[in-house]
């Protein structure tokens, strides 16, 4: 399966606007945002999870990345509830479900090998800083290594940035809106920008917050390959 396979133009999603595609288990759907390959794939998903709907107990060969947008996910390492941002690097392993339902952003298949890094934060827990140069906007930490910088960031009402892209960017929108490209892009919206762009944008009248993702498509992404 090939779903925005063409990582060198723009696509912009207005993700609630796509239908729900049932998984192989029973009360988790699917929003494909990007994809190469079948059920084993790189892929980056909106993935609704129904009350009391499980996954059996698997390993991320290739990793997995996600953001928990509402409810609460829930597996033996722990609830997380909206906010949580979990990095999963390759080999480990969990058995995921949401006893009340839950919604996450997630990234599958999208991390070198021999990466090991855990990552789990408490988003609401965690300080906005400013960022340097960038007026009326204020940045949050999540990862960082040498292929990416995530992050959350936060806006001001009509906030304007203009800053490069060498490596590529990607963004899905939590509250607010922002204007790039001429279209307006509000909450749960997902932007990639292929690398060499420039990302120049505004937040809306009500300011704007979402998830970022830099420097990851320095390199055209592969469909996965075992180690």
């Amino acid at each position: 399966m090939e779903v925005n396979t063409n990582f060198g133009e723009r696509v912009a999603l207005h993700t609630d606007t796509l239908d729900w595609i049932p998984s192989p288990i029973k009360g988790v759907d699917r929003r494909m945002l990007d994809r190469i390959g079948g059920e084993v794939a790189r892929a980056t998903s909106i993935v609704r999870y129904a009350p009391k709907s499980a996954f059996s107990a698997h390993t991320h060969t290739g990793g997995e990345e996600f953001l928990v947008l509402e409810g609460v996910f829930q597996d033996e390492h722990g609830d997380f509830p909206a906010g949580s941002y979990i990095r999963n690097p390759p080999t480990s392993s969990h058995t995921p479900g949401s006893d009340k339902g839950c919604t996450i952003f997630v990234k599958l298949w999208q991390f070198d090998l021999a990466d090991r890094i855990h990552v789990r934060k408490q988003t609401g827990q965690e300080p906005y800083m400013a960022s340097a140069g960038e007026p009326g906007v204020e940045v949050m930490p999540l990862h960082r290594d040498d292929r990416e910088d995530v992050r959350l960031e936060r806006w001001a009402a009509d906030a304007e940035v203009d800053r490069g892209a060498p490596g590529g960017l990607e963004l899905l929108v939590l509250d607010g809106s922002l204007t790039e490209g001429g279209e307006v892009l509000g909450r749960n919206a997902w932007l990639r920008l292929p690398k060499g762009s420039d990302f120049k944008a505004k937040a809306g009248s009500d300011g704007v917050r979402f998830w970022i993702k830099t420097g990851h498509l320095a390199e055209t992404p592969q469909p996965p390959k075992a180690a």
